[in-house]
């Protein structure tokens, strides 16, 4: 084994522990990690929604325990991240690998700013999660939902990154309870994505296999890490790190490096 193997397990290891405390799939980085590693943009990912799928399940096996999961609102989200998942999944196997990974700069950088943006605010953190949900909310989170399916099997994600915000600052859910909820969707559009992904493009096992090891173990970490942060750390940290590698996505396709 080389010495590229050795730090792409390393890497994906990291990631894997950083993102389960944030609830998410890490998707939003394993994509540009690999590819800035030097996997083509389609086995980069492909592999993201294989180790999101393994990620998001274990961590949310922690969160299910500390009973940090609501079934019922997660179940509004599935059926349109399941419908959007598989069909981006497939899409992407069309879309020319560098304006995907042009496409996946601009999500990190929005999704940085707007996760950073939230230490300014003052109004306080709802404590409990709401009782029950309006119709057309929840309409709302069906279109939304499908919408971010899409994103997520296009790009490689498992979408968390959307939802968790969109949790908080629509739905005013807790930062905890939000990305306990969120490993659990993650799941759905992780399996979905794979499947249309597949259909059309091919998967490299053994890069999964060896990835998958170390993902189950830092997401199982990272879970349990969760419960012991500040809200405001957890979401400020979350946009820091998508503005660094956003950066080094962006110079890696200018050539820089």
């Amino acid at each position: 084994m080389d010495g590229l193997f050795w730090v792409t397990v390393i890497s994906v290891l990291l990631v894997s522990i950083i993102f389960s405390m944030f609830g998410q799939g890490g998707g939003s980085l394993y994509t540009p990690v690999l590819f800035l590693l030097g996997y083509t943009a389609l086995i980069s990912v492909s592999t993201s929604l294989v180790l999101n799928l393994i990620t998001a399940a274990s961590a949310a096996f922690v969160y299910y325990r500390q009973k940090l999961i609501d079934l019922k609102i997660s179940a509004a989200f599935v059926p349109g991240i399941c419908i959007g998942s598989l069909l981006g999944g497939a899409l992407g196997n069309f879309v020319d690998s560098i304006l995907l990974m042009w496409l996946f700069v601009l999500f990190l950088l929005g999704a940085g700013a707007r996760m950073i943006y939230t230490i300014r605010e003052k109004k306080a953190e709802t404590e409990t999660c709401p009782a029950e949900f309006s119709k057309a909310m929840y309409a709302t989170i069906v279109v939304f939902s499908l919408g971010v399916g899409l994103l997520a099997g296009l790009l490689g994600v498992g979408g968390g990154i959307v939802i968790v915000p969109f949790l908080i600052f629509i739905c005013k859910y807790p930062t905890k309870n939000s990305a306990g909820t969120v490993a659990f969707i993650v799941i759905f559009s992780s399996i979905f994505g794979v499947i249309g992904h597949s259909a059309f493009g091919g998967l490299d096992f053994a890069l999964i296999v060896a990835t998958g090891i170390a993902v189950f173990i830092g997401a199982s970490i990272g879970a349990r890490l969760t419960v012991k942060m500040k809200s405001s750390w957890i979401k400020v940290g979350f946009g820091l790190i998508m503005w660094i590698f956003a950066i080094q996505l962006v110079l890696k396709l200018m050539g820089v490096t």
